[in-house]
């Protein structure tokens, strides 16, 4: 009897959704809508083979505050062996009480360890793909990763054309490719426009700090108008380009979700970058988080997330090394059941092992 409820109350719950869809957009537009984002939802649908830190579940249905890690690779089609470099990397958190995302930029030469070999953390998803660049910002930062989207910044162009281009405000006046801007001057950017933009950094006084800062404009950008967007040929399109360019493991019902639940997120956006200083290393230029800096930045992320501070940053602790920590956990693991609280802020309980630190996959 209980199942029937739970069933019953699954189908109404998706008729609901139906329902407010076809209010909202109108009759047969809606369903095309509806059903041609379930359709790209499910073929960019990748779920990661790292465990997940949090109960996902219970955090959404809570709404509370999450993080959705977000990779642009520069290389090649997703889905490729040679998977590219995330030469983007930002940590998104969003609240949906407070009504605000706190944007964290993650510079690509920022150095860490992983599999005890010195690497730069755009490195960390041609090594493993998202699951290790999940793994490598939780060791580098000690903050949950609910979520990941991985787009292909070549797709960037096709992307910015499909929601009918982007409006942005320069932070420096530049040309570069198609890019030709003037600071503080608002700038209408076409697909081919945007890249040019998102990719300068050699004329910038900031260098890849301050490409962060234009790469988050354009993405917030894309954002606020692809929630606007009611046009059924529009919407298509945007489709079209998140099916070919986009991975996440994000469900339709997660994103259903984040639309409805944490589109008030949007309306207040801070943004902040893990800053480095520059250090050649093996002949290699890095930029070197400090563990000061990677404490203050944990602990801004952490309170947006409504967590206690970071306790667990060690000077060691930006090591992914996959082999040790899979070791290290296994000799740690308890045989009992066990309830704990872990630095997420969340209750795990467990009857063959404990959880004692980031997540290591495979």
């Amino acid at each position: 009897m209980k199942s029937s409820k739970k069933s019953h109350k699954k189908i109404w719950w998706s008729i609901g959704i139906i329902a407010l869809l076809l209010l909202a957009a109108g009759g047969v537009k809606a369903y095309t809508m509806y059903t041609s984002a379930q359709k790209t939802a499910k073929q960019a649908y990748q779920k990661v083979k790292t465990p997940t830190v949090r109960n996902v579940a219970k955090v959404i249905k809570n709404k509370d505050p999450l993080n959705v890690l977000i990779l642009g690779t520069d290389t090649g089609a997703l889905g490729r062996k040679n998977k590219g470099l995330s030469d983007t990397m930002i940590v998104a958190s969003l609240n949906a009480q407070k009504k605000t995302t706190y944007m964290t930029s993650i510079p690509r030469d920022t150095e860490v360890t992983i599999n005890n070999t010195t690497q730069k953390i755009n490195a960390a998803y041609n090594i493993g793909g998202a699951t290790q660049s999940i793994k490598t910002v939780q060791n580098l930062l000690d903050v949950p990763i609910d979520f990941y989207v991985v787009m292909n910044m070549g797709g960037l162009k096709e992307l910015v054309n499909s929601v009918g281009g982007v409006d942005v405000t320069p932070p420096l006046t530049f040309k570069y490719g198609s890019a030709n801007v003037k600071k503080g001057v608002k700038t209408h950017l076409t697909g081919k426009e945007a890249l040019s933009y998102s990719r300068m950094r050699y004329d910038d006084p900031n260098g890849d700090y301050g490409r962060q800062k234009r790469q988050r404009q354009v993405i917030l950008a894309i954002v606020k108008k692809a929630l606007s967007i009611s046009s059924v040929t529009r919407f298509q399109k945007i489709m079209n380009s998140i099916q070919k360019n986009m991975k996440t493991n994000l469900t339709f019902n997660d994103m259903l979700a984040l639309r409805f639940d944490y589109k008030n997120a949007s309306h207040h956006v801070k943004s902040d970058t893990l800053e480095g200083t520059s250090e050649t290393i093996d002949g290699l230029s890095y930029q070197v988080a400090s563990m000061a800096e990677r404490r203050k930045i944990s602990n801004k992320i952490r309170k947006e997330l409504g967590l206690s501070k970071t306790k667990k940053l060690t000077a060691s602790s930006s090591s992914t090394d996959t082999t040790s920590s899979s070791t290290s956990e296994q000799s740690s693991a308890s045989t009992s059941t066990s309830t704990s609280t872990d630095s997420y802020g969340y209750s795990t309980s467990s009857s063959d092992s404990s959880y004692t630190g980031a997540p290591t996959g495979p």
